[in-house]
């Protein structure tokens, strides 16, 4: 790569125009000086940079989290720059081993494909689609004879595949590992080799990965990829990740309503954290409602119900979001309950004990507004759960019921007990 490379004021100026928008929210560039070369050698050139997102499509819906690396991706659209987004349809049938204990369950072709299709609709939310380039990796991975991969598993050594963090805890608990499983970060790597990708983007749990392509590249003889990671959003319990599987996530294929109601439990402290890496809120903006939040300009409430109003706009549009704010004053601010509660039939014989009442835990798992005793009784202690709109705190409470009487989990689930 060039390293003298002379830059008249204004390509300077656009060269730290870049770097400073990429690094926002970005947990680390590997390395930033490689990147910023690569971006001087694209604005005196105008040749733009290749920049790469590897999905391997496991599950069919993309949440809040997910969007995390689509937002900077989009950065780099609006500099002109030009996205790979790999549908790993080949990878996808080994699954990712990252932050897993045990071997994954390997997809069927089918269901990749299904998956991958269900991802393409959703990700042109964000992306443009005409500066983006969809690459299935099946189509070079798939084609490689055995010698082929036996050159490309001598590129890099057991231990170094052992220095990742999940492998290197299973091996040393004796717990299974799959010979394939090795070749999943071989595997990503070599689609950096193929589309000799500039840039590659990835969660700070995707670091062991995305790296794997700039040595590969390197093995190769190609020119080495810049690596940017971005932090993992936590979900709405404000500890683990999101995740669908854990429940404490934000779909941006779901309703309004929902995006809104869900939004609104963001933690506090998580506000401008979901701001800067999961919306496109401009800098100045952020800044403003950073500082007011700071010194108590801004109530914490007003934040979020921008927030909320934010996601709704970006994934339905304006008069969506002015509807699901709307709705939202009435129903919770206001004291208003939905027009549209579900009704829960129920044999109230089937469900007291002795004395006619009703433990509220078996009441809210009975209304449907529940899945488990387990999970009412955490709802409960949490304090999410109302009857008639009276919060309920004690997860042992016996309660009596009538017919027409409201329960509520969270700001969202009701249902109108109806007695037969």
């Amino acid at each position: 790569m060039e390293r003298n490379m002379t830059l008249t004021e204004e390509q300077r100026s656009e060269v730290e125009r870049q770097l400073a928008a990429i690094r926002r929210g970005a947990a680390d560039i590997v390395p930033e000086e490689e990147l910023r070369r690569k971006i001087e050698r694209s604005v005196v050139t105008g040749k733009p940079l290749k920049v790469k997102l590897g999905l391997d499509p496991s599950a069919p819906d993309i949440h809040v989290g997910h969007t995390v690396v689509l937002h900077k991706l989009r950065q780099f659209q609006e500099f002109g720059h030009e996205v790979q987004l790999i549908i790993g349809d080949f990878t996808g049938r080994i699954g990712d081993p990252t932050g897993k204990s045990e071997t994954r369950k390997q997809l069927s072709e089918e269901d990749v494909l299904r998956n991958a299709e269900t991802y393409r609709t959703q990700l042109f939310k964000l992306l443009h689609p005409d500066r983006t380039t969809v690459h299935y990796n099946s189509h070079w991975l798939g084609k490689l004879h055995f010698a082929d991969v036996v050159q490309l598993a001598a590129k890099v050594t057991v231990a170094r595949i052992l220095e990742r963090d999940d492998f290197a805890k299973r091996y040393a608990n004796g717990l299974p590992i799959g010979v394939h499983e090795f070749f999943y970060p071989l595997m990503q790597g070599y689609d950096s080799v193929e589309l000799e990708s500039d840039v590659e983007l990835g969660g700070t749990d995707q670091t062991f990965n995305v790296l794997m392509g700039r040595v590969l590249q390197k093995e190769y003889g190609k020119e080495a990829q810049a690596v940017i990671t971005m932090p993992l959003l936590p979900g709405l319990d404000g500890v683990n990740k999101m995740s669908k599987s854990l429940g404490n996530y934000i779909g941006i294929d779901e309703s309004p309503t929902d995006i809104y109601g869900k939004t609104m439990s963001v933690p506090d402290a998580l506000m401008i954290d979901y701001f800067r890496l999961a919306t496109d809120l401009p800098d100045e903006e952020l800044h403003r409602l950073e500082a007011g939040l700071a010194d108590g300009t801004v109530h914490p409430r007003d934040a979020k119900m921008k927030l909320a109003c934010t996601f709704v706009r970006m994934y339905h549009g304006e008069a969506a979001a002015e509807e699901a704010e709307q709705r939202f004053v009435a129903v919770f601010r206001e004291g208003e309950l939905p027009e549209d509660i579900a009704e829960a039939e129920l044999v109230l014989s089937e469900l007291t004990d002795e004395g006619g009442a009703v433990r509220l835990v078996r009441l809210l798992v009975a209304a449907g507004l529940q899945s488990s005793n387990g999970e009412a009784k955490r709802s409960v202690e949490q304090g999410g759960v109302r009857l008639n709109g009276a919060r309920v705190t004690d997860p042992n409470a016996v309660v009596t019921v009538g017919d027409g009487d409201v329960l509520q989990v969270g700001k969202r689930k009701f249902a109108r007990i109806r007695l037969r």
